[in-house]
């Protein structure tokens, strides 16, 4: 598949989208359009506190959709303080009223997930360490919610089931030989797709490792406990990823950074990111 066949589904994803989250908020019609005939009218989004601009991409879609002219100040994944304003928009007063709750929904769930992941990620970049996002999603909003992660400057994990082959404490209750299950694994998978395999302590990772993994993932250990894990790594099996995960938050993962590892991956950029306060003004 080509790079225009991929920007075109990922055109088609992202309309599919915001008519339904616009759907979802109109339902059979504004009650408002009703009342009186619709007027020109322009409106402005100002930021009542700090954050990292996301959303843009989604509700330029949704602007295209609906006849509504915006023109941005920032972009995506810029900085901006409380009382900038962020954009303006023209058009109809009943298409700007319909759709301002779509709008600002779209722009606070983004912008808020960016803006906890930039945290995170200036934390750990002074050690080369790459952050990654989790599945720990909500429901139907896994492809919005990571690219409001990497807007912020994450890396994207796997996206489902069907990117890598990822093998949890669960999986490993249910494999007998990890080495012959890798070794079957690898001619029924992708020949791009890796193997991860979840280790909560050395024993298990030295064992991933020995199997021949491609990312042992250490799960809920201390970072004193990684750094035994890395040093066997280095020694050992150079070419191997090591992920940290697992009791990360704004207070440890600097510590988790000065392991060693390659990656730390965090569910909380999304579940534990509080909204911004955007508003949308009328001129």
């Amino acid at each position: 598949m080509g790079k225009n066949s991929t920007r075109e589904n990922v055109g088609i994803m992202i309309e599919k989208f915001v008519k339904e989250a616009l759907a979802e908020d109109v339902g059979r019609g504004d009650l408002y359009a009703l009342v009186e005939d619709t007027i020109d009218a322009s409106a402005k989004i100002i930021a009542k506190s700090e954050g990292i601009v996301a959303g843009v991409k989604y509700i330029d879609v949704l602007a295209n959709l609906e006849n509504i002219k915006i023109t941005w100040f920032k972009s995506d994944s810029e900085h901006f303080v409380k009382g900038e304003v962020l954009a303006t928009l023209n058009a109809d007063s009943h298409s700007l009223l319909k759709c301002e709750r779509t709008i600002l929904d779209l722009l606070l769930h983004a912008s808020s997930i960016a803006t906890l992941t930039r945290k995170y990620v200036d934390l750990i970049e002074p050690y080369g360490v790459k952050l990654l996002d989790t599945r720990k999603t909500r429901p139907l909003l896994r492809v919005f919610e990571k690219y409001a992660t990497r807007t912020g400057g994450a890396v994207n994990h796997r996206m489902g089931l069907d990117d890598s082959l990822m093998i949890k404490d669960t999986h490993l209750k249910t494999i007998k030989n990890l080495k012959e299950y890798i070794i079957n694994a690898r001619k029924k998978i992708p020949f791009t797709a890796k193997i991860e395999v979840e280790a909560e302590n050395l024993e298990i990772a030295k064992e991933a490792m020995q199997a021949l993994c491609d990312i042992v993932m250490c799960d809920n250990m201390s970072p004193e406990q990684i750094q035994e894990v890395v040093a066997f790594r280095n020694e050992n099996y150079p070419y191997i990823l090591l992920e940290a995960s697992g009791n990360i938050s704004l207070k440890t993962i600097e510590s988790y950074a000065k392991t060693g590892v390659d990656a730390i991956s965090s569910g909380s950029l999304i579940h534990q990111a509080n909204w911004i306060d955007l508003s949308m003004k009328l001129d």
